[in-house]
C-alpha cells in the first residue's frame, strides 16, 4: 500500500467527495457573489475566521496584501479569528508563526485544530494511554493524557491512537497503524481533518487523509477535531460572543472544509481562489461538481 506525498487538486476533490459522509451536511446558496477582496464582503458581516493556508499564507510564504488587509479590517472594527486546522505544533508555535509572517494577531485571535482537540480532551476522549502520530520534535507537553509518540520502529502499547502531524508517515508507519487496529479495534483521534494543504511545492498530504485511509482498510469510525466539525466552530463562536453567526464570515480555499464547515454552523462564507486548493483551477466546475457554493468568491485575501 503505497501513500502519495503530494497530491493534485483533482485528486484531492475525488476523495473529498469519497469521504463526504463522514462530513456534516449544510445548505448553501444559490448562486455565490463575486468579489474583489475580503473588503468587498466586509459591509456583510461583523467578524472574519479566517484560514490560514491559502488565505493567509502558503506553506511559510505569506499571500501578496494579506498583511495589508487584516490591518484594514481590523481598522474596520471587524472582528478577526485566525481557525486553521493545524495540529503538528502548540498554540505558542502558532502564534509565533503568525507575527513571523508578519500578522499582527493576538494569541487570543488564533484557534487551531489542535487547541481544539487539547480544550475537549477530558470531556471527549476516553480514559487510558495514547499514542500520538506526530512530529519528532514534539514534546506533547500541552495535551493533557497519557501519551506517548507511536512509530513504525517503537510501537508502545497504547488504548487509542492521535494523528497530529503527517510529517513521519510513511508505508511502513500505515502499515503499523493499520495492523494495530486490525489486533484491537482501539479509538482513532485526527486532530487535523485536512486532506491536504497548500504548500510551496504543492498540496502535501495533512492527517485527514491518511486517518480516512485508515477508517476505509479498517472499519475503525475516527473522531475528528477541527474543520468542518462543529466542535471548531464552537471554539470560534465562545471566542466571539455575541455576534450572530449569520454576521460571521468564514474565509477559506476548500469547499469541503472550509465552506462546509462555514455554512454548517450558520456562518456566510467567503472561497478563496487564486492560492489555495483551486490555483489554476475553474472551480465553478467543482462546485457544481459537490453542490457546495460559497456566499462570496475573491480571487484573493
Amino acid at each position: 500500500m503505497s501513500y502519495a506525498a503530494v497530491l493534485s487538486t483533482e485528486a484531492a476533490f475525488d476523495r473529498y467527495e469519497q469521504i463526504r459522509d463522514r462530513l456534516p451536511g449544510a445548505q448553501f446558496c444559490a448562486e455565490p457573489q463575486a468579489c474583489r477582496t475580503l473588503a468587498d464582503v466586509a459591509a456583510h458581516v461583523d467578524a472574519f475566521v479566517l484560514d490560514a493556508f491559502g488565505v493567509l499564507n502558503v506553506g511559510a510564504t505569506p499571500i501578496p496584501g494579506a498583511v495589508e488587509r487584516i490591518a484594514q479590517l481590523r481598522a474596520m472594527g471587524k472582528r478577526l479569528i485566525v481557525l486553521t486546522n493545524a495540529a503538528s505544533d502548540d498554540h505558542a508555535f502558532a502564534v509565533a508563526k503568525f507575527r513571523g509572517l508578519g500578522f499582527d494577531f493576538s494569541a487570543d485571535e488564533i484557534v487551531t485544530s489542535r487547541d481544539v482537540c487539547v480544550q475537549n480532551i477530558r470531556t471527549d476522549l476516553p480514559k487510558g494511554r495514547w499514542g500520538a502520530v506526530c512530529k519528532a520534535s514534539d514534546t506533547l507537553d500541552d495535551i493533557d493524557l497519557d501519551i506517548v509518540a507511536w512509530t513504525a520502529e517503537a510501537q508502545p502499547e497504547v488504548d487509542g491512537f492521535l494523528m497530529l502531524s503527517s510529517e513521519r508517515i510513511d508505508d511502513a508507519l500505515m502499515q503499523a497503524l493499520e495492523q494495530a487496529l486490525r489486533a484491537r479495534m482501539r479509538p482513532l483521534v485526527c486532530a487535523n481533518p485536512d486532506l491536504v494543504a497548500p504548500r510551496e511545492t504543492g498540496l502535501s498530504c495533512e492527517p485527514g487523509f491518511f486517518t480516512h485511509a485508515l477508517a476505509d482498510r479498517t472499519g475503525v469510525v475516527p473522531q475528528f477535531f477541527g474543520k468542518p466539525f462543529g466542535n471548531a466552530f464552537q471554539a470560534v463562536m465562545d471566542r466571539l460572543g455575541a455576534v450572530s453567526p449569520g454576521r460571521i464570515a468564514m474565509v477559506g480555499d476548500t469547499l469541503h472544509t472550509d465552506v462546509l464547515g462555514g455554512a454548517a454552523a450558520g456562518m456566510k462564507t467567503v472561497l478563496i481562489e487564486d492560492h489555495g486548493l483551486f490555483k489554476g483551477h475553474d472551480v465553478a466546475a467543482y462546485m457544481r461538481r459537490c453542490g457546495i457554493r460559497p456566499d462570496f468568491i475573491c480571487p484573493t485575501t
